[in-house]
Parts: structure tokens; sequence; C-alpha cells
């Protein structure tokens, strides 16, 4: 027997089919119990409500970028007010720098390029050849998120950590590849994706191929999106804030922005995006220096050409 909530969500099926075509997605009564899908109801609403907009292969690129500008922008704010806000700007890390308008221009408008020459292109070339699956009826329980979600993020630290140090190692990758993201020896949020097109492309890939080959539902890799965004941004922030992920995950295990700043200060330390183990096992960790040298006023890294040391 089906209650109430079961019957609607079936006319709710039903009208949506008469909205499509019945081959393009198949919508069936999920078999469930309300213990072990708590995003059902948020899933459902997501499919019964906006699947072309969910569907489409621009979504992800549409929430990576969304995330990307909307993590950015406060602290891109709190940049510009610089030490009008103490309560951030004592966290500065190298408080001596601050990043101007033209810079943070110059990083939005290279990832808005890349964007549009490079990762649209890729996204429609790919959507010709593998079209996407219809969307699961059925939403991931919080394991499926929490588990596909670790696992995913180890899988894609261990492939960034060795491309981001053979990049470093190897002079001709670094120049060609690698160095436009250290043209700024102190990271700010929009520097998150200061990047070429070649480096836009190798992150773009694994993103896409790891959640594929942990096959984890759409929901799970939009939902890890999000956060791995947010991990990005929070890495080049540089600001050590109290309250950031790196501070609130015990025994170190998230490098944070200290780390990623002492990388830009120290090229040949601190590979890994986001976790400390395989520099801790590589020997390439560095921890925050209390004082960071200074270089004078400009942002521009003047070592920027040879990092590879």
């Amino acid at each position: 027997m089906w209650n109430a909530t079961e019957t609607q969500v079936w006319n709710a099926t039903e009208h949506t089919r008469g909205m499509w075509n019945a081959t393009e997605v198949s919508l069936q009564l999920p078999i469930r119990t309300s213990s072990d899908r708590l995003l059902q109801p948020f899933w459902d609403y997501l499919v019964f409500q906006h699947y072309p907009l969910v569907y489409s292969p621009f979504f992800p690129v549409l929430i990576a970028f969304a995330s990307y500008f909307i993590f950015s922008l406060p602290f891109a704010v709190i940049d510009l007010l610089g030490d009008k806000l103490p309560a951030f700007h004592r966290y500065k890390i190298q408080g001596d720098r601050r990043p101007t308008v033209g810079m943070m221009m110059r990083s939005l408008g290279m990832t808005v390029y890349n964007h549009l020459v490079f990762v649209f292109p890729t996204v429609i070339i790919n959507n010709v050849f593998l079209p996407p699956a219809p969307l699961s009826p059925i939403a991931p329980t919080l394991w499926d998120v929490f588990g596909g979600g670790l696992g995913t993020l180890l899988i894609f630290d261990t492939q960034y950590f060795i491309w981001h140090m053979v990049h470093h190692k190897n002079p001709h990758l670094y120049k060609w590849v690698h160095a436009i993201h250290h043209e700024y020896y102190s990271p700010f949020s929009w520097s998150t994706q200061h990047l070429s097109a070649m480096e836009l492309m190798a992150v773009g890939f694994w993103s896409n191929l790891d959640p594929i080959l942990l096959k984890i539902h759409p929901l799970t890799a939009w939902m890890l999106t999000v956060f791995s965004i947010w991990l990005s941004v929070e890495d080049h922030i540089g600001y050590d804030l109290p309250w950031s992920l790196h501070h609130l995950v015990p025994f170190g295990l998230l490098g944070g922005a200290p780390a990623h700043d002492m990388h830009h200060q120290k090229p040949s330390t601190n590979f890994a995006p986001f976790f400390s183990h395989w520099d801790r096992l590589c020997g390439t960790e560095s921890h925050l220096e209390e004082k960071t040298d200074k270089l004078g006023k400009t942002e521009k890294n003047p070592n920027s050409k040879m990092h590879s040391m």
C-alpha cells in the first residue's frame, strides 16, 4: 500500500513524464525506508522540479564556478579593507602584502576566459561522445556521501600531489604549465584558479574521472565539488583563521592556508592540495614561520620563473 506522500510522488512522476520523453528519464518510485535515505526529499525535489538543469552537462561546471565566486568574494572584500578590519587582518599570514583590485580582476578574468575558451567546448565535445546516463531516482545515504566523498578526495589528493611535484621538479613543465600559479608570492582568494588552461584541464579531468571510477552518486559528486572548492579557496585566502577547517580537523590532517602559503614562499614544499600525509611521508612538509621574508611592496613573486629546485 502507498501512503499519501508516495501517491504525490507518483503523480509528480506522471506529470514529469508528460513534460519529457519517457526514454530520456525513468523516474520510478524508490524502495526505501525513512531512516537510510535522509537526502531523498531533497533529491526528489531536484529531479522532479529541476531535471533539465541538473541533468545538463554544464551543471557541474556551473556549481564549481559559482562556488569559487561565492566563496572568494567575502575574502576579496576583507583583503581590500585590510587593517580596517582588525578582527581578520591580525590573522593575515603575510600582513605586509595586500592584493590590489587589478590583481583580483586579472585572476577572475583568467578564470572566466579559461572556462569560456577551454572548459565549455570540452564539455560540449564530451557530451556528444559520452552523453550522461539518466539520473537515479534513489538518493545516496549519508554514509554514501561521506565515504564516497572522502575516498574521492583522497584519490584526487594523491593524483595532484604527484602531478604538482613533477611539475616543480621539471623546469619545462613548470615554465609552460604551472608557473603562472606562482606569479604572486602571497596567495589570495581569487588566485585559487589563477591557472594555465592546461593545469585547469588536468584538474578538471581528475575531478570528473574519479567520481566515475568510484561510481559515486551524482548528488555526492555535486556536494563534493562544493566542498573541494571551499577547501581550495580556503587554502589560498592568506589568512590563518582560527575557525578554518585545518584547525577543526585533528592531528594536522589538513594543511589549510598556512601550508599553501608556505608553498608559495618555499615552492619545493607542501605539494598536496588538501591533506598533509603525503608531504610528511615524502619529507616535503613545511610549517608556517612566525615571520615571513619582506621582499618589498610588490605582490608578484620575483622567483616565479624557476621554482623547480
